[in-house]
């Protein structure tokens, strides 16, 4: 017996910008019926070509396996086709060109309230979407108390569901479709919707849901949760496979490719927060020779080096220099204060740098955001001015250069010493 349980073959969805999709009648059904042999030899000799520029290629020749018991996440920018790749596999639209097949029961959570009916309650829903992926009612009747607990929603499970809010919908909606054994759940970023004591709650109800050898095709963008929970990663770009393999290398790789090409000249960004008398300018990063980068080796020597301009006088200012990994968590940090470093008072533009004489950091993606604050309080506060990339060097001089998937951010010098407790085997 084959393990596979999604198989998808040049699935392709094309869509035509600005319309939607409507109901087909049973006319338009015979129809198709009809006429499908026609254009699919038309498809198979003319290619997947756009018609014209009011058409767009949601997904185009996406091809990819998965096994039964597989944690798989999806990622990759909006607009890549992550949602649309799970709304086919939940035979919610039909691919244009290619197939999938799905092998077992599937739970889905694509959006709030999937497949709830608004005039029904939380309790009438329950057992509407058990008997939809085909569950009798005393499976329903045996995880019924589970998952009202888990929604949390015991004094409003005979409420109609059109009356609950986002957050309850999702919640319900959840645990509608982890509860009930699919062998398969489908997942989409919709459990953002949720609180942060929830999505954790979520994020290790699905890693119980994968222990129990069940399936789960996970989409997100919360790269910490794909890294957790997965045990592979399928990056999509433009509607196109352009990774399938480990999380750590399919999500740095999405990292590196989600970088915009950042200029030196980061005056024009309006994500910054702050109170506006300082406005960062430009940003470079230097090597030990002053020499202009955007990488280095593991344990070399950074220099950051950062013009502003200001508006009014700055009386003791800090600036600071963080160093974010592709979580964006802050691993590395400089501030002006807690060195020995003194900055006068500022009444016109400058350049701060920043060096760190051996950056102790895995090798990966990182990002590099400034700070200033007076008193404590912000003025000017922007986020991956520009990109990181520290290469792997054998930092030891052992000829063996650090492996990634060993786990760590930093890396020191250790040293190890072996001792006999007995010269004889046991």
């Amino acid at each position: 017996m084959s393990d596979i349980v999604i198989r998808a073959e040049n699935l392709s969805k094309l869509y035509r910008i600005g319309s939607r999709e409507s109901y087909k009648t049973l006319r338009d059904v015979l129809t198709d019926a009809i006429y499908a042999p026609l254009r699919w030899f038309r498809k198979s000799n003319s290619g997947l070509q756009t018609p014209n520029s009011n058409f767009i290629w949601a997904l185009k020749d996406v091809s990819f396996e998965v096994n039964h018991g597989e944690v798989v996440g999806i990622i990759g920018r909006n607009g890549a086709g992550k949602s649309t790749l799970l709304k086919i596999l939940s035979r919610i639209t039909e691919p244009t060109a290619g197939y999938a097949r799905i092998y077992g029961r599937v739970g889905s959570l694509l959006e709030v309230g999937t497949g709830f009916h608004p005039d029904l309650t939380g309790r009438e829903n329950i057992y509407l979407n058990g008997s939809i992926i085909g569950m009798k009612k005393a499976e329903i009747d045996r995880k019924f108390n589970d998952i009202v607990t888990f929604a949390e929603i015991e004094k409003f499970i005979d409420t109609q569901v059109k009356h609950y809010s986002s957050g309850m919908y999702v919640r319900l909606a959840f645990a509608v479709a982890a509860h009930l054994e699919p062998e398969i759940l489908l997942v989409d970023e919709v459990l953002a919707v949720g609180d942060a004591a929830f999505q954790k709650k979520c994020i290790g109800k699905m890693g119980d849901v994968a222990k129990e050898g069940r399936t789960v095709v996970f989409v997100s963008h919360n790269m910490v949760s794909v890294s957790s929970l997965c045990n592979r990663v399928i990056l999509l770009k433009g509607g196109q496979i352009i990774e399938d393999s480990k999380p750590s290398i399919a999500i740095e790789r999405y990292l590196r490719e989600s970088f915009a090409d950042q200029t030196v000249d980061i005056r024009v960004r309006q994500d910054r927060i702050g109170l506006g008398k300082v406005r960062f300018t430009k940003v470079r990063l230097l090597n030990n020779s002053g020499e202009q980068i955007n990488s280095i080796g593991m344990g070399e020597s950074l220099t950051v080096e950062a013009e502003f301009e200001v508006n009014s006088e700055l009386t003791n200012p800090v600036f600071g220099v963080l160093i974010d990994n592709m979580f964006g968590e802050t691993v590395l940090r400089g501030y002006s204060r807690e060195s020995s470093s003194f900055v006068p008072d500022v009444c016109g533009s400058g350049k701060i740098t920043c060096t760190f004489p051996k950056i102790p950091l895995m090798h990966g993606v990182y990002g590099i955001s400034l700070w200033v604050s007076i008193l404590r309080e912000c003025v000017d506060f922007v986020r991956n001015t520009t990109k990181l990339v520290i290469e792997p060097a054998d930092v030891y001089k052992t000829g063996v250069r650090p492996e990634k998937d060993g786990g760590g951010l930093c890396f020191t010098d250790h040293l190890w010493r072996f001792d006999y407790l007995s010269n004889r085997l046991k």
